[in-house]
């Protein structure tokens, strides 16, 4: 048995879960926008380009942003697939 009981998702309820997870990663990225420009961004915006200290800045928080993200999401993971659940991919 390939679904080890568990019934296969249909073709709504796949689209359904590809439209969610997109709007939890275009969240995301707002969030980080937000909070990577108000740490690393001189609000008197004294030049029209980046600086290398604001450049390096965002790259780093960016990175932070995501391996954060990550390492969430794969405890959140462990923790569903020890409650039972699997859900179930793409």
């Amino acid at each position: 048995m390939f679904g080890l009981g568990r019934p296969q998702p249909t073709s709504a309820e796949k689209i359904a879960a590809v439209e969610n997870e997109l709007k939890v990663v275009a969240e995301m990225h707002s969030r980080m926008v937000k909070i990577c420009t108000l740490k690393c961004i001189d609000k008197s915006y004294r030049e029209g380009d980046l600086s290398k200290g604001e450049s390096v800045c965002l790259d780093r928080c960016a990175a932070k942003f995501f391996e954060t993200h990550q390492k969430i999401s794969d405890q959140l993971q462990k923790e569903t697939q020890a409650r039972g659940g699997g859900g179930f991919s793409m």
